[in-house]
């Protein structure tokens, strides 16, 4: 089971500069064959299907604590491209064209069907698909896989990253890059456990250290890239067979944190009229609100 918190990983600066073609680039970073929905899913159906649970326990904690951690990545990816959208249009009235400033954009469909929002597509707006999940069965296969799916993932953030100087995309690709970073440490580390083959020599990959993005730096210096979450407080704690000694980039500690990050209160996103969301007037809220008093048998 899971368990949701009303909170996203890290604070989205607000910015009034819409971009629609930064947000369909980090629409990559979401729906993309190397995004956060393929990395959800891998380790989801992973975590599912593991075979002799009992035995590899430290390895089904480790696959699991990190699907958790991937479903807040693939929130926080869409609340960033929500924040870099937002303003991209102002209510007129239909006959004014109100959506005709983002007619040509390079990625007009979540206007057409998103109310401008994020959507589960790449960013060419082509939908993602299962076909993105592997899971072999076979554990040290998966982990190679995860490995590999991770460090492609790193080489598309840092992409994104050099495309757009938007600030509220730069915050999360940044925040991204330091904890895809964990993944990376994290698998190689199993697969040193599981093969005695030192796979953290070959860390990090591309070649490029964090510390060469702003974004990426301030985080690092907080030791965020130096904790795993269970995101559990009782249960994967073998997590800590794997996840343990030195981080192999700048020696520092590794520590396993037995429960969640600290996050931050969830967006609030004002209606946008123009595109017909919420659709709900003051008299019809008013309405529902007084249908839900009386229900409540609030006076």
């Amino acid at each position: 089971m899971f368990t949701r918190l009303d909170q996203i990983m890290i604070q989205i600066p607000d910015v009034d500069r819409p971009d629609p073609n930064a947000a369909a680039a980090v629409q990559e970073l979401l729906g993309g064959k190397f995004g956060e929905m393929s990395t959800l899913n891998n380790y989801l159906y992973q975590s599912f299907n593991f075979r002799n649970k009992s035995k590899l326990k430290p390895f089904y904690d480790l696959v699991t604590s990190i699907t958790a951690e991937e479903l807040g990545h693939v929130e926080l990816v869409a609340h960033g491209i929500n924040k870099i959208q937002a303003g991209s249009t102002t209510y007129k009235e239909p006959d004014d064209t109100p959506l005709e400033s983002v007619k040509n954009m390079r990625l007009s469909y979540p206007y057409l069907a998103g109310a401008q929002g994020a959507m589960p597509r790449d960013s060419m707006g082509r939908p993602w698909t299962g076909d993105h999940v592997f899971n072999s069965g076979n554990l040290v296969e998966d982990l190679l896989h995860n490995f590999f799916l991770e460090c492609g993932a790193r080489t598309h953030k840092m992409k994104v990253y050099e495309m757009t100087d938007h600030p509220a995309a730069r915050e999360v690709v940044g925040f991204l890059l330091v904890r895809g970073g964990v993944h990376v440490v994290a698998y190689a580390k199993a697969l040193e456990i599981a093969t005695g083959v030192n796979i953290t020599k070959l860390v990090p990959v591309p070649s490029l250290s964090n510390k060469a993005f702003n974004e990426a730096r301030k985080y690092e210096e907080k030791g965020v890239h130096t904790k795993l979450y269970t995101h559990s407080t009782e249960d994967f704690k073998a997590i800590d067979q794997i996840w343990k000694g030195t981080h192999p980039e700048d020696g520092k500690p590794l520590e396993v944190i037995h429960g969640f990050p600290e996050g931050v209160p969830v967006p609030e996103y004002p209606e946008v009229e123009e595109e017909f969301a919420p659709g709900i007037s003051q008299e019809e809220f008013d309405a529902i609100s007084k249908r839900l008093k009386e229900g409540a048998n609030i006076k």
